[in-house]
């Protein structure tokens, strides 16, 4: 049966105790109703576990023994997504967990031609992340980079595999017939898609245009479903 699982940034191999957050013990000690003797499982989610029992069941710093530590290996495929901001900020919170839970490595808001956006809640989708992290039990944070202007990202992407999504009538290859390497990029969109000299400009950096299919998706769905089928076991 699994145990309880947290994040904890600061926790560290060669620690025997640590002390957990405000809201780590408030869930642990408030919410879960834990106590004394019962053990819960941590990750620092730059690839530690560790296996604890807690020792002080307090609801601000609950303490606990660290019994068992190991360090898993980061995600052997660099799977990175630089999609276009949303106006509707429920959607676009919801493909960070969803894209989180699949396996992505890094995710880069950006600004397009077409981007219409609230302002972007840094520190809220930084939560959502890890809350996503926790509930897939995974040890490797994905890394939420800084919004940036499409143009200057895809001059800086570096990607071995660099895949670029669009609805415009050009020729595109199927995802389905995609083998996805070990470090690869993909480029979403925003609702009202990418404008054509964007991708002119994508594809003059070596980015392959891609068909997600028959039927136009939303770009929250669209994200998703590329993740999906672009992920490595």
């Amino acid at each position: 049966m699994s145990v309880p699982y947290f994040y904890e940034p600061l926790i560290a191999t060669g620690m025997t105790q640590f002390t957990l957050s405000e809201t780590s013990s408030k869930h642990c000690v408030q919410v879960l109703r834990m106590d004394v003797g019962e053990q819960i499982d941590i990750t620092n989610g730059q690839g530690g576990l560790f296996h604890a029992t807690i020792q002080v069941a307090h609801k601000k710093n609950a303490v606990v023994a660290i019994t068992t530590s190991t360090q898993t290996d980061r995600p052997k495929q660099k799977l990175q997504l630089g999609i276009s901001l949303l106006k509707n900020a429920v959607r676009l919170e919801w493909l960070f967990e969803k894209a989180t839970e699949i396996g992505v490595t890094s995710i880069t808001p950006l600004v397009c031609e077409r981007t219409i956006h609230e302002r972007f809640k840094t520190e809220r989708m930084q939560q959502i992340i890890q809350s996503a992290m926790i509930q897939s039990q995974q040890t490797w944070l994905p890394v939420l980079s800084e919004t940036m202007p499409l143009l200057q990202f895809i001059t800086k992407s570096s990607a071995a595999q660099k895949l670029i999504a669009h609805c415009e009538p050009l020729h595109k290859t199927s995802i389905q017939s995609i083998e996805p390497s070990d470090d690869l990029l993909l480029l979403i969109g925003p609702e009202g898609d990418f404008a054509p000299s964007e991708i002119e400009a994508a594809i003059a950096k070596d980015f392959m245009p891609i068909d997600l299919g028959p039927t136009r998706l939303r770009t929250e769905t669209a994200g998703i479903f590329a993740l999906s089928c672009l992920k490595n076991f």
